[in-house]
């Protein structure tokens, strides 16, 4: 049969079962209510989209007029999506699948939108190590990169292998050896992003070999695997003979010669050419993964203005001008003194973006969809902190530079007690470009959704924006959408419910009530009120009252009590200052030495938090990283690390053998997939009482 008639006829009987499906819906719309989960996400009887490209709306808060529909899930076998292109003319995608960090599990996968569904992959190619960069270049046919190689292919052949022809081989991969001889095994970002020019000339990532080339102290030398003609933390340039095509390299060529274009810049997966580049002034920009301080909110994520020749940083400077104190005598003396301040060398970000956002994909928007968006540039924040998991939309100038604004330039942060924060060095607020967020509530809502994650993005030659996502292995489709906007999904995820049968178990239990009362009195009232809330009291309340209403409060914040496990909520975080957030409330490090019993107070939160539900404290089993555990109905409902504790309220499940039943974990355990109602149980063995 041939290819095309094969994919037609796929079209066909996708629209005759879904009209098939739609009527046997419609009658048996009353025998059920239980919803549909795929990938974590349930699934509703709204779509998003129209025709034959219409998919189920995911519950993702979106920028009015959005909607995103998902295409593929789990379900369609997809393990670990990186990137996504649409085959030029075909209403056909090709989808970069690692499969995982497996060194030969990539997949290159053609996706048939229109397909019935549990149908709409083909493999194209199998074996591939770490695929992800997808690109269609200058010459109308697709390409794809591995660790170390960049080839192109047809992907509608009917023996796409057959068609593969490699034009660029042996660059730094997994398997590297450093200038010093030392051999790694697995580099620390070996994947392979690039772009075109219009010219034909190819723009290679090539990521450094660990986070921050730190090396045992004192550091007197530059980081060496940076350094010379094959740097690492670059970005390569190759440039194509006459005609602007690479010729497929035969077995016994050489590679291709490059240049380093661009040094200091630890991984860049997110670059972006304007369509008039290399013209003189038009951009070249790159999105900056920063090293991985603790803090959340250090350091901040980079939108870089690539230069040729130009240094941007890694791995001694970050932030604007940060200097890393590890390479404080290298920045000494030598081509790199006083780097991040006052070297011709170096060039500083254009702006700042949100810290620790992981930016992964980055692209400028033209299509006839969205008007609105035309010309500007979109940005994908993998980051699984509370400031990524979105999708941030920039205007930019003519040249397609991002416009910052003086500050204070402030950006979101998802699920905080703060829920925005300004762009800051160790020097204070500075100017910043802002943005919009075409995807901003992303974070996990259990029984509703997972954390989104998205890679890859891609603009459609009908003007949708396609994402894949690969925490929770799909393709999403964002299209138009009618009428107002939904609410945004709350970052708390406890239910009324649950406060409720919370509040209960204090009210019966005489210590706790105690200890409420003394909360309240000593440290609400007395250091909280009015500073940071009203905790919702009024004036005349009764005091039992006021201490119902205070513990209501607290447990409706996202994340601040998780019952039976203290250590766990940012209650206890902010009180004693151990986290990145301010210490809650202001000036509170000197009252443990001034006041009197304060130190007590601390402790009798968090006792009131550890006693709060009637049951068995236990700890999580020392053994692998994480212990899973499951609903009821043997549903995987996410991970607890070793160490843990929980609160065991059957330790023996009546219904379900060999399992102890537990309360609700912390949220960042859950994985969206189960219910409060149906209970989370967990394997006797993995615990031990709490001594």
């Amino acid at each position: 049969m041939h290819h095309l008639t094969f994919w037609r006829e796929r079209r066909y009987q996708r629209l005759f079962v879904a009209a098939v499906t739609g009527v046997l819906l419609s009658l048996a719309s009353g025998a059920s209510s239980e919803p549909v989960r795929k990938s974590g996400y349930v699934i509703g009887a709204e779509l998003c989209g129209s025709g034959d490209l219409a998919f189920p709306k995911l519950q993702i808060d979106m920028k009015a007029g959005f909607c995103a529909g998902l295409v593929a899930s789990e379900e369609d076998d997809l393990k670990f999506p990186r990137s996504i292109v649409q085959v030029p003319g075909r209403e056909l995608f090709v989808v970069a699948d690692m499969g995982g960090w497996g060194h030969t599990d990539g997949r290159l996968l053609l996706l048939d939108p229109h397909a019935p569904q549990g149908q709409g992959f083909k493999e194209l190619l199998t074996g591939i190590e770490y695929p992800f960069g997808l690109l269609i270049g200058p010459d109308r046919k697709l390409y794809a990169s591995t660790a170390e190689t960049i080839f192109r292919f047809d992907p509608i052949a009917d023996n796409p292998r057959g068609t593969v022809e490699t034009i660029i081989r042996h660059m730094p991969g997994r398997r590297i050896r450093l200038p010093d001889g030392t051999r790694l095994d697995e580099s620390a970002h070996p994947l392979k992003q690039f772009v075109f020019d219009r010219n034909g000339r190819l723009f290679v990532n090539i990521g450094s070999h660990s986070d921050d080339c730190i090396t045992p102290a004192p550091i007197t030398r530059p980081c060496a695997a940076a350094e010379g003609g094959a740097a690492m933390a670059s970005i390569w340039l190759f440039t194509p003979p006459a005609g602007g095509v690479f010729p497929a390299l035969k077995p016994n060529d050489p590679d291709p010669p490059h240049l380093v274009y661009a040094r200091g810049l630890r991984n860049s997966m997110a670059l972006a050419l304007h369509p008039n580049f290399p013209d003189a002034g038009y951009a070249f920009l790159q999105g900056e993964n920063g090293r991985d301080l603790p803090d959340i909110f250090k350091p901040n994520e980079e939108i870089n203005a690539i230069e040729q020749g130009k240094h941007y940083g890694w791995p001694y400077c970050y932030d604007l001008s940060t200097p890393s104190p590890e390479f404080r005598t290298v920045l000494q003396s030598g081509v790199y003194k006083s780097l991040c301040t006052a070297n011709a060398l170096y060039r500083r970000p254009l702006s700042l973006m949100p810290p620790h956002g992981a930016p992964l994909a980055m692209l400028y928007y033209h299509g006839a969809k969205f008007p609105e968006l035309e010309g500007r540039l979109l940005v994908g924040l993998h980051g699984y902190r509370p400031t990524g998991s979105r999708v941030l939309v920039y205007d930019v100038d003519d040249h397609g530079f991002p416009k910052p604004s003086p500050p204070p330039v402030r950006y979101r942060v998802s699920c905080a007690a703060e829920p925005t924060h300004s762009f800051q060095t160790d020097a204070g607020e500075v100017a910043a470009a802002p943005f919009e967020e075409l995807i901003a509530g992303w974070h996990r809502v259990n029984g509703a959704r997972p954390q989104g994650a998205p890679v890859g993005m891609t603009v459609a030659e009908d003007g949708a924006i396609w994402l894949v996502e690969d925490k929770n292995q799909t393709v999403i489709r964002i299209d138009r959408a009618a009428g107002d906007p939904p609410s945004p999904l709350p970052c708390d995820t406890r239910s009324q419910a649950v406060i409720d049968q919370l509040a209960a178990f204090v009210a019966r239990d005489a210590q706790n009530r105690i200890r409420l009362t003394t909360l309240r009195k000593g440290l609400v009232e007395k250091h909280c009120v009015g500073c940071h809330s009203d905790f919702g009291l009024k004036p005349g309340q009764p005091d039992a009252e006021k201490d119902t209403t205070v513990l209501r409060f607290m447990l409706a914040q996202d994340g601040w009590i998780y019952p039976g496990d203290p250590n766990s909520g940012r209650l206890r975080t902010r009180l004693r200052g151990i986290s990145a957030e301010k210490l809650m409330p202001p000036g509170g490090e000197k009252l443990p030495k001034t006041e009197p019993g304060y130190a007590g107070l601390l402790d009798t939160a968090d006792m009131l938090v550890a006693r709060m539900v009637p049951g068995t404290r236990m700890w999580i089993k020392a053994g692998p990283p994480q212990r899973k555990f499951f609903s009821r109905a043997n549903k995987e409902c996410g991970e607890i690390p070793a160490s843990k504790v929980v609160v065991v309220t059957q330790r023996s499940a009546v219904d379900k053998p060999g399992f102890s039943r537990f309360f609700r974990p912390a949220d960042p355990y859950l994985n969206g997939e189960c219910s409060d109602d149906d209970g989370y149980y967990i394997r006797q063995e993995f615990l031990v009482p709490v001594q």
